[in-house]
């Protein structure tokens, strides 16, 4: 019989998120209510003899975009095509869409062969830092009040909107906090940092200069006392490049941005780090 494909369960989320850890993805700790906020149909369960067997997302962030990540298959029912099968259901969902994914390096061929060109690399750095917080006033955590001109200035870096995605990102936790920087009213970058399985992790980070990610930056790692942070960068960015040297941050792992339709032309010097591996 062929595996039973269905939508995911909010409670499924979760698991999808503890089978994200297993495979070293380094999750946050708070990660699944701003996930399934961004699209509550959007995830994705094959179950064979009532196991889940694999999984996969696609997030529709509107009519003319999708991200698509999660695409894992439980170590025991690999290489038995239940994984493309659950990918050829999703898929023909995201209809005339265009589907971006942060694939393995090792996938590309198996990517292109379902119409996905390559974009260009993104790359995970991480490593123990220490800096010292930016002075000045500039630098505001975010609040509900911050909320629409944040969505307003994200939509500048992606190829759809993400509000309802960000309503729930940008809420204070005590494993999660956004800051903003702005000058006379006006965003010029804001980020978010999240306490993850190991670590913390840093992303969005957007800024309209290099000094402003900077600022960013410093400000996210002294709010949670330094230690060991990750960002994930596009690979064409210096000046994000950069940073991650200025702070000896090194490069531990890649993935290659990949889009089956038009390839979205986005600022991407002005992207010093993506949101995750799973939603773009």
């Amino acid at each position: 019989m062929p595996p039973i494909i269905r939508k995911a369960s909010r409670a499924d989320l979760d698991i999808l998120i503890d089978w994200a850890a297993r495979e070293g993805w380094n999750p946050g700790l708070d990660d699944a209510p701003a996930f399934w906020a961004a699209d509550p149909e959007g995830y994705w369960i094959a179950e064979e003899g009532g196991t889940t067997a694999a999984a996969l997302s696609l997030v529709r962030y509107d009519e003319s975009y999708a991200f698509l990540g999660f695409y894992m298959a439980h170590p025991d029912f690999r290489g038995q095509g239940i994984g493309l099968r659950l990918w050829q259901a999703a898929v023909a969902e995201a209809g005339g869409r265009t589907i971006g994914l942060d694939g393995v390096v090792a996938q590309q061929d198996n990517y292109r062969k379902s119409g996905f060109v390559y974009a260009h690399a993104n790359f995970r750095y991480g490593g123990e830092v220490q800096c010292t917080e930016p002075p000045g006033t500039e630098l505001v955590s975010v609040s509900p009040v911050h909320v629409p001109m944040l969505a307003d200035y994200d939509a500048r870096f992606n190829p759809a909107r993400r509000d309802a995605f960000l309503r729930e990102w940008l809420k204070a936790l005590t494993t999660r906090e956004s800051f903003a920087l702005l000058r006379n009213a006006e965003v010029l970058g804001y980020g978010t940092i999240r306490a993850c399985r190991e670590g913390h992790k840093i992303g969005p980070l957007f800024a309209d200069t290099e000094t402003g990610a900077d600022l960013i930056f410093r400000k996210l790692v002294t709010s949670v006392g330094g230690g060991q942070v990750y960002l994930d960068i596009p690979e064409p960015n210096a000046a994000a490049r950069a940073l991650c040297d200025r702070y000896n941050l090194k490069p531990v792992f890649e993935t290659a941005r990949m889009y089956r339709g038009p390839v979205p032309e986005l600022p991407l010097g002005q992207i010093y780090g993506i949101t995750t591996f799973e939603l773009g």
